[in-house]
């Protein structure tokens, strides 16, 4: 119902079989249709359903995607609230701008799906858990986009699971989700899907392809270090693929530049890039894209220890450039420069690196959207598209030479560092000098890859707009 007090068909049809109760109802009940308001009715004359839930939506006119997202999680919401096992969903009916009726039925999948995850794998006592949404039936206008809508439903299914086993692989802590624990998980999936091949590298195999940079964070952990590579195959084999390289630091104390205790559990999110593009190939089994993909994913710990890396060391990276180390907790760019090196051997499309990289895109942008770099417009146009079009959504920042500049050192080819200032650009400017043969893209996670406090937990982003930009593609 909107603030108008218009009911939607399906209310509008109940509404006559139970002779004006419903509308009756809400004129006598302080429910006026706002967003986020929920009215449950029980025992509506003429209706087989126990009960009736009536939500708000809002004004009419500004149903855009954003906000039919909104109502639909604040569904969710009260259909928990109000324990509800199974329940027939009309918010498909409503007038969204711009979108249709499969985008409805996708995001209303995933959406619930999102909203119904729980992570209670260490919890010993099973009988607190809440008792669960069981089935949910989405109406559709006639049989004729039957067939459509259930292509769409599994999609969306698709993509739910594959947010899920991000957050999964996110939420276990570090002592559990180690760098080999990745590698173990990917061939488990690999396993599951047959269509996916996975390799890992130890730190000798790095070590023979010049990888310092990389191993210059791992040389303070006892976990060895692991470069892990995902290849998915859908179309021809001279096909060049689209790769995408996930940051995953299991845990990040900062190394000899220690972090402040505060929140440092946290840091076990410091793999959401990994996690991200492994759940990501996961939907791209699934729905088998006629397009070639690749995973790559360098994984370690950050830690302090006798023989971590120190502030003021110099190391040569896998592409020859020099780096000096003046802030060991800027180890992020320098596992995943190494990284974008050894994608270039796959000849790809693109490249996307995905990654918790810095605290100033959490000032810049909050939580609500992905920070995103790249060195070429066509690809930042497209990943901008997707993200608006799924709802995952991210906003570009400059890549510009003066930003560059800050990232010079007396004594190396470049620093891991640039200053207090535009953090977030100084970090992708330090990126792009190892991606310049590339077609290439940076997304900053850290504002979206988790929620922290109360409530905190994995979000599973960027999964959405990673998969809906590979779709695009299609």
């Amino acid at each position: 119902m909107t603030e108008l007090g218009k009911l939607t068909e399906s209310a509008n049809i109940l509404d006559k079989v139970s002779k004006k109760y419903i509308s009756n109802l809400i004129r006598k009940d302080s429910f006026s249709g706002k967003a986020e308001q929920s009215l449950l009715i029980h025992n509506v004359p003429g209706c087989l359903a126990e009960r009736v839930l009536l939500i708000g939506c809002g004004k009419e006119k500004v149903i855009d995607g954003v906000r039919f997202r909104s109502i639909v999680d604040n569904t969710v919401k009260a259909i928990q609230h109000n324990n509800i096992h199974e329940t027939v969903n009309c918010l498909t009916e409503l007038n969204v701008k711009d979108r249709d009726l499969q985008w409805k039925i996708r995001q209303t999948v995933e959406i619930v799906s999102h909203r119904l995850y729980e992570f209670a794998e260490f919890k010993t006592d099973k009988s607190k858990k809440r008792k669960r949404l069981k089935k949910m039936v989405l109406t559709i206008p006639s049989k004729r986009e039957l067939a459509e809508s259930e292509a769409t439903m599994a999609k969306g299914k698709a993509i739910a699971a594959g947010v899920k086993l991000t957050r999964d692989l996110a939420n276990r802590p570090s002592n559990i989700c180690t760098p080999s624990y990745l590698v173990e998980q990917a061939k488990k999936l690999e396993k599951e899907k047959k269509v996916l091949k996975v390799k890992a590298l130890d730190e000798a195999a790095m070590e023979k392809l010049a990888m310092n940079s990389l191993l210059s964070v791992s040389q303070g952990a006892v976990e060895p270090a692991k470069l892990i590579t995902i290849e998915y195959r859908g179309a021809a084999k001279d096909t060049k693929p689209y790769v995408l390289v996930g940051k995953g630091i299991t845990f990040d104390a900062g190394g000899i530049s220690l972090k402040p205790s505060a929140a440092m559990d946290e840091m076990k999110y410091d793999m959401c890039g990994a996690a991200s593009v492994i759940g990501t190939m996961s939907v791209v089994a699934d729905l088998k894209l006629p397009i070639n993909v690749v995973a790559v994913v360098p994984a370690t710990e950050n830690v302090p220890s006798g023989t971590a890396t120190k502030p003021g060391d110099i190391f040569t990276s896998m592409s020859g450039q020099t780096i000096e180390v003046l802030n060991t907790d800027a180890e992020g760019r320098l596992i995943l420069c190494d990284a974008i090196t050894y994608a270039q051997r796959y000849n790809p499309t693109a490249v996307i690196d995905v990654a918790t990289l810095t605290g100033a895109c959490v000032i810049a942008l909050g939580k609500h959207a992905t920070g995103m770099l790249s060195n070429n417009d066509a690809l930042a146009k497209q990943i901008f598209s997707a993200g608006e079009d799924c709802g995952d959504r991210a906003w570009q920042l400059p890549l510009w030479d003066e930003y560059d500049k800050q990232l010079e050192s007396p004594f190396a080819d470049m620093a891991n560092i640039g200053g207090r200032d535009a953090g977030t650009i100084t970090a992708a400017c330090f990126l792009s000098r190892f991606a310049k043969k590339l077609n290439w893209a940076h997304l900053d996670i850290a504002g979206t890859a988790w929620i922290s406090e109360k409530k905190k937990g994995a979000t599973g982003r960027p999964v959405s707009l990673l998969v809906q930009y590979l779709m695009d593609r299609c």
